[in-house]
């Protein structure tokens, strides 16, 4: 599969490169070590070392970004370039502890001297810098986010099982080919007919739209990056930062998205859409197939150098759909309004915006947040997400990327003065082959790509839109929504 060539821009003051270097070669490829799963296992003399090294399984630091509200505009690069470096730090800590499990064994405060400590004290830095601009730049920084320097350690009894992605584990962690990465394992699968219909907890990605208020629905077709645009940047939380994903992102729509893309940049692109007048973006992280396929970023930062490996799969199908509000008319979105739903950090974050939702086809009615669906022969496997489609009616984008939009309440209200817009609901249909789980133990399995501490956990699916739609076919996209027609 062909790689983005696009040459990038020069980057801005806040560009950061991320330092995080590869791990180990072997088998031609870049491998991380499923480690923390060895906890339950016994190879005798290699016991002791195995075990210990099973005791710390990822880092887990509190979001400062989500904890910040007021931000002058003219500060918001500098404190995104901020965090895009406190997430590089976090993966270089998540890396050390991956290549250390032997000096682990053999010193209980390890962890704690050597990685723990010193990211708190680099974590402190940086939130004093955040502070620091956001009041020279006319705000009022929060005096608690010193709280939020320290991270932990999470064990491996919390990591939702210990299974292995492969069949025997060497000394290091590394399956019998040599491509054991950190994550998933069994226990993040789920057979689908072992799903309960309708037991999804639906908090978040409420579908906006029923039989009543304005029923039409727009869709766009844009096709499923057939022109290979893949990069591990992320325009909206990471403007300026090369890297700022640290996991590679799927594209379609406009053809310019990269972390240096300015809002003429966007608006001048070439886009995939079949309407000429959607040059908006919609991007979402890979899946991977882990099957030892040597991909075009198999050596990169944001590929397998951070330990996404694997054959990336594209969808068959990618549904770009627009609908209305049960309680009455939606109004115009703002151009180059800027939405992110679902939270890549839930593994650490916790389930507050988790809003991933995976099924089978044939079995629509059986949704999950936190597994990945084992389907049956003939059945696709569907990623489907709603996004907030309440708008504040001022602001496209706000300090912390969610504040300036909401999801609807249980009634398809929306609350606090926030306006209805058309809802973008993405469906996600994928042919894969259902990888075998047996014995604890899981082969060939299928993973969105992501921060490597998340660990691949499909309840950190996430879906990023910037809308670049011309006014005109904004106003038809309204304008169909609210006749109750059903418009392409």
């Amino acid at each position: 599969m062909g790689r983005n060539t696009r040459k990038r821009r020069t980057p801005l003051a806040t560009k950061i490169v991320a330092g995080a270097a590869a791990l180990a070669v072997g088998g031609g490829g870049l491998v991380w070590a499923n480690f923390y799963a060895s906890a339950h296992e016994d190879h005798g003399g290699h016991n002791r070392t195995r075990s210990a090294g099973a005791q710390v399984a990822t880092i887990d630091c509190p979001d400062v970004g989500q904890k910040i509200r007021d931000v002058p505009d003219r500060a918001r690069g500098e404190v995104d370039g901020e965090l895009a470096t406190m997430d590089s730090q976090i993966t270089n800590a998540y890396q050390r502890l991956a290549t250390t499990r032997r000096a682990q064994a053999g010193d209980s405060q390890f962890v704690q001297n050597t990685i723990l400590g010193p990211l708190k004290d680099r974590r402190k830095a940086i939130i004093d810098r955040i502070q620091l601009e956001i009041n020279r730049a006319g705000g009022k920084a929060d005096d608690n986010l010193d709280e939020l320097a320290g991270c932990q350690g999470r064990p491996a009894d919390q990591q939702n099982g210990g299974g292995q992605n492969g069949g025997g584990q060497d000394q290091e962690g590394n399956d019998d080919n040599g491509n054991g990465v950190a994550g998933p394992v069994a226990e993040d699968f789920v057979d689908i007919n072992d799903v309960r219909p309708n037991s999804r907890d639906s908090r978040n990605g409420l579908a906006a739209d029923g039989d009543g208020g304005s029923t039409g629905s727009f869709t766009t077709d844009c096709g499923v990056n057939e022109n290979n645009l893949f990069n591990s940047d992320n325009l909206i939380a990471a403007p300026g930062v090369d890297n700022g994903a640290h996991h590679t992102h799927d594209y379609v729509g406009n053809q310019d998205n990269d972390a240096f893309s300015s809002d003429e940049d966007l608006a001048n692109a070439d886009t995939s859409c079949q309407n000429q007048g959607d040059k908006s973006t919609y991007y979402w992280p890979v899946l991977r197939l882990q099957d030892g396929t040597q991909e075009f970023d198999a050596n990169d930062q944001g590929g397998g150098a951070e330990g996404n490996i694997g054959k990336i799969l594209k969808p068959a199908e990618a549904q770009i759909r627009f609908v209305g509000s049960r309680q009455g008319d939606v109004v115009a979105m703002p151009k180059f309004l800027r939405v992110i739903t679902g939270d890549a950090k839930s593994f650490t974050n916790g389930d507050a915006n988790a809003n991933s939702s995976w099924s089978c086809s044939g079995f629509e009615d059986r949704q999950v947040t936190d597994k990945y669906p084992l389907c049956p022969e003939g059945s696709q496997v569907l990623r489907t997400v709603n996004f907030q489609s309440c708008w504040d009616g001022q602001n496209i984008d706000s300090a912390n990327h969610r504040d300036h939009m909401a999801f609807v309440q249980e009634d398809g209200s929306c609350a606090n003065g926030f306006q209805a817009v058309p809802q973008l609901q993405i469906r996600l249909a994928y042919d894969i082959p259902a990888p075998t789980v047996e014995n604890g133990q899981v082969r060939n399995p299928y993973a969105v790509d992501s921060f490597p501490e998340q660990l691949h956990k499909p309840i950190t699916d996430h879906n990023d839109f910037i809308n670049v739609m011309d006014e005109d076919l904004m106003n038809e996209v309204v304008d169909c929504i609210n006749r109750g027609e059903d418009c392409q």
